[in-house]
């Protein structure tokens, strides 16, 4: 990891020449920076911005960058300030990503510094022709089945280790009990406009069953956290993909934290497959994530519970999404709108607000 110096900007008009050279002499001293051009700016939960950046160093040395800053929406500044979320996910490329066993950007610098700011510069994945996902994106069951395979893969690499409660403590550490606070103290409100702006693409059906869960999130975050433990993405939807060929990676680690696998799964397949294809394949891609765990002896896994267990964290997609949508300024509307119709359906589907989990023991 490169020591970092003086890359803390506060907007896209910041990213100069004199910026980027700073970074550039970190990774090639003799390199000399010519040209930045910024190529697009999006503003969501951070502001992301994509760059051009000319210099005669060696073909290694990524000519694309993605840089992320403090969102320039108010709204979605407020949301991820406390719980500090993009200073989690500084810490997570400086601390935790060479462990990660799937595919992830390359991060070129990143410095936080309280009351000063956030920058965090990654490698941009399409330099070397990745795609990157849109939020709406509707993943394919082939497509469906090798993320699972990767989430398995993550998941496995750290399930119930020492080294969550030594090297990576600090993802269960106040940060997250902050953000579980907020969380339980915005619920019904939030829940309440989201539902109220979402409209038809929530049923009538489950207006009553969602504020209620929002009522009483504090007790079913606990029942939610009551499983094998390991280290989570927390926010795996199409637009948190990129796809590397045939092979996905994982951007936007900004949520990640120790909690129960299988609440990556639910997250996954309810929002980034259509109702129909995720009721055809469901059962299947649960039994797949289950073979890679106990292929490489994760064992006691009881297919029963971990069932019941992925109906329960159903809820917490269907609860991200609206509220996002409730928030404001963190998606595109109708990608927003879209992902709710998903994970709505998925509920539903499963009764999941009605759902008693048994206690996840037999999982490992």
């Amino acid at each position: 990891m490169p020591v970092t110096q003086a890359i803390l900007v506060r907007r896209p008009s910041d990213l100069t020449v004199a910026w980027a050279q700073r970074i550039v002499a970190q990774h090639a001293a003799d390199t000399t920076v010519s040209e930045v051009n910024v190529l697009s700016a999006d503003i969501g939960t951070t502001t992301r911005v994509r760059v051009a950046v000319e210099h005669n160093g060696p073909e290694t040395l990524p000519r694309r960058w993605f840089v992320k800053l403090p969102s320039r929406s108010w709204r979605a500044r407020c949301i991820a300030a406390l719980p500090r979320l993009l200073q989690t996910e500084v810490r997570f490329y400086q601390e935790v990503t060479q462990a990660i066993p799937v595919l992830q950007p390359t991060i070129l610098a990143a410095q936080s510094r309280r009351g000063r700011g956030t920058t965090l510069v990654l490698a941009d994945v399409t330099e070397h022709g990745a795609v990157p996902g849109a939020p709406g994106d509707a993943l394919t069951a082939a497509q469906a089945t090798v993320v699972v395979e990767q989430l398995a893969r993550l998941h496995m690499q750290f399930w119930n280790t020492a080294s969550l409660d030594h090297e990576y403590r600090w993802l269960d550490g106040p940060v997250r009990r902050w953000e579980d606070r907020l969380g339980t103290a915005l619920a019904v409100p939030l829940m309440q406009r989201g539902l109220r702006r979402a409209g038809s693409a929530v049923p009538i059906a489950l207006h009553a069953p969602a504020v209620r869960y929002a009522r009483r999130r504090r007790q079913v975050m606990r029942v939610l956290a009551d499983g094998p433990r390991t280290l989570v993405h927390h926010d795996v939807h199409p637009g948190n993909l990129f796809w590397q060929q045939s092979q996905p990676g994982f951007l936007d680690w900004q949520l990640v934290r120790i909690g129960e696998g299988v609440g990556d799964v639910a997250y996954f397949l309810a929002t980034a497959l259509t109702p129909e294809i995720r009721r055809t394949c469901e059962a299947r891609l649960l039994a797949r994530y289950q073979q890679v765990l106990e292929d490489h002896q994760i064992a006691n896994l009881d297919s029963t519970t971990l069932r019941q267990r992925y109906r329960v964290h159903l809820v917490y997609a269907f609860e991200a999404m609206v509220v996002t949508l409730a928030v404001g300024d963190m998606m595109p509307l109708e990608s927003n709108l879209e992902l709710i119709r998903r994970a709505a359906a998925a509920v539903e589907d499963h009764d999941a607000f009605a759902v008693r989990p048994a206690r996840s023991a037999s999982l490992g």
